[in-house]
């Protein structure tokens, strides 16, 4: 199936999750991503459902100060981060299980999450995050273009198709 969306670096870039398989979610581990208002009310509907899934600590915090801080980036509220970890993980993604369950898993993931690793330039270009490209500063393991042979062509074609859709 041919590329749908333009990505700079995708003829050269290389990616695999393993999260499950030596990666316990490391890009969780605090992930602080920004959420529009659409997303926002998006995990505010399915809120009462991720609950009975968060860790305690994640619960507590979500109960007593909601699931998005006064600390913004990109102009927007980040989710809120309980002992190091975002409050929506806990063994993986609760949005992304609960979406999963509702037919299409990136339903509510904020859009930050569910197109990872893939970002854009400050031109607007896309690209697929690797370290030495885009001066990348997260030296997550997974960004590293010697650690797979599997070609981002292959591993990020949801990643790309959901980023195609706007």
């Amino acid at each position: 199936m041919p590329v749908s969306l333009p990505v700079v670096n995708l003829a050269t870039a290389k990616f695999e999750c393993i999260f499950g398989r030596g990666c316990e979610g490391i890009c969780c581990k605090n992930g602080r991503p920004s959420v529009d208002q659409a997303e926002r009310k998006r995990i505010a509907k399915v809120l009462k459902r991720t609950l009975p899934h968060l860790r305690p600590e994640a619960l507590a915090l979500v109960k007593k100060e909601g699931f998005t801080s006064r600390r913004t980036k990109l102009g927007m509220p980040m989710l809120r981060v309980a002992r190091g970890w975002c409050v929506f993980f806990n063994q993986g993604c609760v949005l992304h299980k609960i979406g999963a369950e509702d037919g299409d898993s990136y339903r509510y993931k904020p859009s930050q999450c569910a197109l990872f690793p893939l970002d854009k330039t400050d031109k607007g270009q896309w690209f697929v995050r690797q370290w030495g490209y885009e001066d990348e500063q997260w030296d997550l393991f997974c960004l590293n273009p010697n650690a797979s042979n599997v070609p981002a062509s292959q591993s990020l074609k949801a990643e790309i198709e959901l980023a195609a859709q706007g």
